[in-house]
C-alpha cells in the first residue's frame, strides 16, 4: 500500500464513479480500477459495492475513507510544515540583551520580528551582562545574544553590529549637569557607579580603563548588576556613571546625560550565536537584527 492508493480510493469514494474519478486523477479508468482492486486485496476487505452505473461504499469503506482522509491531510500538513521550517518561518528562539540594547533596541526589534517572522516564537531576556550571555549561549539557555564583545570564543560566532559612544549620566542637580560635554578629568572627585566587577562586566573594565589611562584615581561608590539599577542610583543622587549612549533611552527624572569627550570613547555592540547552530529561522532572525540595528 502507498499514498497513491489512498488518493485513488478517496477520489473514487467521493465521486462514486470510476470514470469521473479517473478524469479527476488524470489517469485511465482501467488502471484506476486495478489499483482499487489491489488495495482491497491488500486489506482483505471489500471497500466498494460496484454497479454498472454507480459505486457505493461498504461499511468498511466508509470507515477506511475517514482514516484515509486524515492520513492524507497529515501528510500534506507535514510537507507544509517542512517547507516552513526550511524557509525559517517557524521555530522557537530566546534572545538575550545587554542593558543598553534592552531599552534602545529591543522595542523596535521585537516589533520587526513579530511582523516578519510571525511563525517564530520569540522569548526575550533583558539586562544580561555579556559574560552571562556567553554562558547562556554555551548551555542553550538563549539562542542569540546582543552583547558587548568579550574574549574570543571559538564555539561562538560573533559579528559586530554597531559602535556606541559613551556618555556620562549625572544627577540633574550635579555640577556637571550644566556642561555641554564632560571629560574624564572632570570626574576626578566624582563618586562612580559601575557595573559589577564580580560578574565580569565588559563596561566595568572599559570604565576603569578610561580612568587608568587618564592617570586618575577612581572613587567607586556602588557596583550593580543591571543598567536600570545603575541609572536609578544616579537619579537618586548617589553618584555618576559612564554608559553607552543608547542608555539615554532610559529617561528617568533626575538624570542628565552628557557626551564624554577627551577622550571620546566607544563600545561595540555585536550579535552572537553558537557556531554549531545552523537553523534557517536563526539565520533569518539575525538578518532582521542586522537590518533593525
Amino acid at each position: 500500500m502507498d499514498l497513491r492508493q489512498l488518493r485513488y480510493f478517496v477520489a473514487v469514494a467521493e465521486e462514486r464513479h470510476f470514470g469521473r474519478a479517473a478524469d479527476r486523477l488524470h489517469m485511465a479508468q482501467p488502471a484506476l480500477s486495478q489499483a482499487i482492486r489491489r488495495l482491497e486485496a491488500d486489506l482483505g476487505v471489500e471497500l466498494l459495492h460496484r454497479t454498472t452505473r454507480r459505486v457505493e461504499l461498504t461499511d468498511a469503506g466508509r470507515a477506511y475513507l475517514t482514516r484515509a482522509r486524515a492520513i492524507l491531510a497529515d501528510v500534506d500538513d507535514a510537507a507544509h510544515e517542512a517547507r516552513r521550517v526550511a524557509s525559517g518561518s517557524v521555530g522557537h528562539l530566546s534572545i538575550g540583551c545587554v542593558g543598553s540594547a534592552t531599552y534602545s533596541l529591543l522595542p523596535p526589534l521585537s516589533r520587526h520580528l513579530a511582523a516578519e517572522l510571525p511563525g517564530v516564537d520569540f522569548a526575550f531576556r533583558g539586562e544580561m551582562l555579556a559574560p552571562d550571555q556567553v554562558e547562556a549561549l554555551r548551555t542553550g539557555a538563549i539562542d542569540v545574544a546582543l552583547l558587548r564583545p568579550t574574549v574570543a570564543d571559538s564555539s561562538l560566532t560573533v559579528a559586530p553590529l554597531r559602535r556606541d559612544r559613551l556618555v556620562v549620566a549625572v544627577p540633574a542637580d550635579h555640577r556637571l549637569a550644566g556642561r555641554r560635554q564632560v571629560r574624564v578629568a572632570d570626574l576626578r572627585q566624582a563618586d562612580l557607579i559601575v557595573h559589577s566587577a564580580d560578574r565580569r562586566s565588559v563596561m566595568y573594565d572599559i570604565v576603569l580603563g578610561l580612568f587608568r589611562d587618564a592617570g586618575i584615581d577612581v572613587h567607586v561608590r556602588h557596583e550593580v548588576g543591571e543598567t536600570s539599577t545603575l541609572i536609578t542610583l544616579v537619579a537618586g543622587g548617589l553618584g555618576v556613571a559612564i554608559v553607552p549612549e543608547p542608555v539615554t533611552a532610559l529617561a528617568l527624572d533626575g538624570v542628565t546625560y552628557r557626551p564624554l569627550v577627551r577622550p571620546t570613547a566607544t563600545v561595540d555592540l555585536a550579535v552572537a550565536h553558537r557556531t554549531d547552530r545552523t537553523e534557517p529561522h536563526l539565520a533569518r532572525t539575525i538578518e532582521v537584527i542586522r537590518r533593525v540595528v
